[in-house]
């Protein structure tokens, strides 16, 4: 029997349902990272204003009741009505998806918001939203609740004849955010905050937050952003931990074809990595584009040449390669293209071809006069690169190793990587293990259809402090990146070479357990940051305890966990504590119940919310300078609680 399939099946989602019939949609997810969306869309808009030329303050505040608003000193949103919706311009900029300013018409000729998906989609997703909008010497307002108007729009005198300017106040709807309630981080607005700040310079960002303490005391927490010198500032706070390699920042900026490029480049000695950020329309472009390949293509020509000018290379000598050039420096590449296409699966690769030449123009014309005009910068950017490219030459053998397809089947791994029967990368996945120990039993309790097991001995190379020739000479690296696949250095990521798309970090429950997984983080963070960044990177999660008490068994995963389960049974209880200080101390099958198993395992997938923070950190921790190190310490120490530290 066929079941019937006819118009009568076919639904149509009038205004706003469609969004909250599948919010995944348009916002990404419903977890943390849409919630905070929710808030970025909205201040999209108001730095549109800013872009425009109309908007120079920005508010952002947390309420006490949880909803969040954004007001700005813009034009306002236009309340007249519009002709073809016969509402206001606001109501139908609040309702109908896809109305704006912003597809033609001169309001805006560059937006960062045209990216995202419009304040409607908020109006959308919240329970109530309330827009004040001053505008002609009056107050307008009106109130949503989930996406429809429920009065009609207000309007009276404003005491403030001059103001004007929007301001959006919503909180967001329990029923779609329900599995993680609608808890916003501070931290995470603010550092993107923090980047548009930067990224449009002389605007003035200004965050609080109103929740109440833990004491259920107010006690607003303040931060303003505000960086006349944009992304030079932004560079600053960047290199702050690094000895720089030349004071002044070398800065472009330029526009031509109505595309907008900002530069801002600084090298340091003591980075062995780059570090490039790249903006298209103040949204991160994680995943590179056109503006970035003009980028670092004008580099490697412009310092090659630059380096046979001043007889850095001889004529017999083969040019600098990108990398080399690259190494050390910290980079930021931002461009406001009227037209912007993006690509990619996330929508974060720039794709216009006409800003690839453009960059290349713009930056290669001041690059090269600064150039001229300062000969020991010149001289001190080459002699780096001239070094990286010596240490590279060095570690070419190590390096043809790693090219080799057969490299799997060679003396660097004698028995130590135990593969799966799967080829499958996007069903296979590998634990790198701490030892033969743990090894040992990994290897007897894991699935070995799609299960790998690499153990590592020791420690390996913080190569936050490394050379190119010192990391591929490493044995315990160089199985590494054979094992997973990872090719070489400072090339871009290619994820049709990598041999497991799961790449699990299974260390011990202890100080040296942690050192080790910091050392891993650090060498996948500057190796192949792409492969963290596209969330390829988890850290296992093994249990810390076992708690018998006849034929039961429970296992604890944190010493609250503990205590907690510890009150849960009878005061007259006869039970046993077994601890877990290492993953050898398990047995093959409970390694599999508590760890490995798909069905029942805790995983915890690594991930890049702040870049520029991510960067800092490892240089703080796992550079050479000491002093940084410290006061970090000193300064994050007490916000910790110890009661957790095993040592």
């Amino acid at each position: 029997m066929t079941s019937s399939y006819s118009a009568d099946q076919i639904q149509v989602l009038e205004g706003l349902e469609a969004v909250r019939k599948r919010p995944g949609m348009y916002i990404g997810s419903t977890g943390p990272r849409g919630l905070h969306h929710l808030v970025y869309e909205v201040v999209d808009n108001a730095i549109d204003e800013a872009l425009a030329g109309y908007c120079t303050h920005i508010e952002i505040d947390i309420h006490a009741d949880g909803s969040v608003s954004v007001t700005d000193n813009g034009r306002g949103i236009p309340i007249d009505v519009h002709s073809k919706t016969g509402r206001s311009a606001l109501e139908t900029v609040m309702t109908v998806l896809h109305a704006g300013g912003k597809f033609g018409g001169g309001g805006y000729k560059v937006s960062g918001g045209l990216h995202g998906v419009g304040v409607s989609v908020v109006n959308a997703l919240s329970e109530w939203v309330e827009v004040t909008v001053w505008r002609d010497k009056k107050i307008h307002g009106q109130r949503y609740e989930r996406g429809k108007p429920t009065s009609e729009l207000t309007t009276k005198p404003s005491p403030e004849k001059q103001r004007t300017g929007t301001s959006v106040r919503f909180l967001p709807d329990r029923d779609i955010f329900v599995t993680t309630g609608i808890e916003f981080d501070f931290n995470a607005i603010g550092a993107r905050v923090r980047e548009l700040a930067y990224l449009n310079a002389g605007v003035r960002i200004t965050f609080s937050d109103h929740r109440l303490d833990l004491l259920g005391k107010e006690e607003p927490r303040v931060e303003t952003y505000f960086y006349e010198g944009g992304i030079r500032e932004y560079i600053q706070y960047m290199n702050r931990d690094k000895e720089p390699l030349h004071d002044e920042i070398i800065y472009v900026e330029g526009e031509r074809d109505g595309v907008v490029v900002e530069a801002a480049l600084q090298w340091s000695v003591d980075a062995y990595s780059d570090s490039l950020l790249g903006f298209a329309n103040n949204i991160r472009t994680v995943d590179g584009g056109t503006h970035l390949e003009g980028l670092k293509s004008v580099l490697t020509r412009t310092m090659n040449v630059t380096a046979r000018k001043r007889n850095k290379l001889k004529d017999n000598q083969p040019n600098l390669g990108g990398e080399n050039i690259r190494e050390g420096l910290t980079g930021i590449i931002s461009v406001k293209v009227p037209d912007p296409e993006f690509e990619g699966q996330t929508k974060t690769k720039l794709g216009n071809p006409e800003v690839r030449g453009i960059v290349d123009s713009l930056v290669g014309e001041v690059l090269t006069e600064y150039l001229e005009f300062r000969p020991n910068v010149a001289d001190a950017i080459l002699e780096k690169a001239i070094q990286a490219f010596n240490a590279a030459e060095a570690a070419r053998r190590a390096r043809e190793l790693v090219r080799r397809k057969s490299v799997l089947e060679s003396s660097t791994l004698p028995g130590k990587l135990a593969d799966c029967s799967s080829k499958d990368p996007s069903e296979s996945e590998i634990f790198i293990v701490e030892g033969d120990s743990a090894g040992g039993s990994a290897k007897q309790g894991r699935d070995r259809r799609f299960q790998a097991i690499l153990p590592l001995r020791g420690k390996i190379l913080n190569i936050e402090k490394t050379d190119d020739a010192k990391i591929y000479k490493n044995n315990e690296v160089q199985s590494l990146i054979a094992a997973l696949g990872l090719g070489i250095k400072g090339e871009d990521f290619d994820v049709s070479q990598l041999r497991y798309h799961r790449i699990i970090l299974m260390t011990d429950a202890d100080v040296d357990g942690a050192h080790i997984r910091t050392l891993l983080l650090t060498f996948f963070y500057r190796y192949q940051r792409d492969m963290v960044e596209q969330g390829f990177v988890y850290i296992a999660c093994p249990p810390l305890y076992k708690v018998e008490r006849g034929r039961n068994h429970h296992y604890c995963y944190s010493d609250r966990e503990l205590q907690r389960h510890l009150n849960e049974l009878p005061s007259n209880a006869n039970y046993n504590i077994q601890r877990f200080k290492g993953l050898g101390e398990m047995m093959p099958t409970q390694l599999w119940d508590t760890t490995m198993n798909p069905e029942t395992r805790l995983l915890k997938r690594v991930e890049i919310e702040d870049a520029v923070e991510a960067d800092r950190i490892f240089t703080v921790l796992m550079g050479d300078k000491v002093a940084p190190r410290r006061e970090f310490i000193e300064t994050e120490g007490p916000k910790l609680n110890l009661t957790d530290l095993d040592i």
